[in-house]
């Protein structure tokens, strides 16, 4: 699973060793392979945010010599190598050619458009994928600027939903090209 690059951020596939690193202390400076060689990456209390109950199943999933969690990116801020948001893929594309992500960020990078260059990056990528044929993805309806990283890259919503955790949802639709 290659780096993806934007102006600001790298997204850095999520692995194993970061998984196991943030599950032991919620601050940490790991080298990880960059698209230019290592590269020092710093991770704060804030990250992964939502994610992080899940990272010990991510790592339980990940067996034998499998290190990376396929679809799933660290978002790293190119001037810092602070670690500022994760976003991915939910499990494999539907036999349908629908392939649904999810992306947070952390609080202090909020309304800089991080999200929005991470996630055109994200969708670009799969819909560079043979079985992509639509990408999807979900928005509580209380979180407007999560609604609008969407629109702004041409999601489109297509019905509504709803979840224990987040309540009334939106559902978003950005179909290949």
């Amino acid at each position: 699973m290659p780096a993806l690059l934007t102006p600001r951020l790298l997204l850095l596939p999520l692995s194993r060793a970061v998984i196991a690193c943030r599950l032991e202390s919620d601050t940490f400076t790991l080298t990880l392979p960059g698209p230019d060689g290592p590269l020092d990456v710093t991770f704060g209390p804030e990250w992964p945010g939502d994610p992080l109950p899940v990272f010990p199943v991510l790592l339980a999933a990940l067996t034998g010599d499998q290190t990376k969690v396929a679809g799933s990116f660290i978002a790293v801020q190119r001037d810092t190598g602070e670690a500022v948001g994760m976003l991915g893929t939910k499990g494999p594309a539907s036999p349908d050619g629908a392939q649904e992500i999810g992306y947070g960020f952390n609080p202090a990078v909020w309304g800089q458009g991080l999200a929005t260059e991470a996630v055109g990056a994200l969708v670009g990528h799969l819909h560079a994928q043979p079985d992509v044929r639509v990408v999807t993805a979900e928005t509580a309806v209380s979180n407007p600027a999560s609604a609008r990283v969407l629109t702004k890259l041409g999601f489109r919503p297509v019905g509504s939903g709803h979840s224990d955790e987040d309540g009334p949802l939106i559902l978003w639709a950005h179909l290949t090209p």
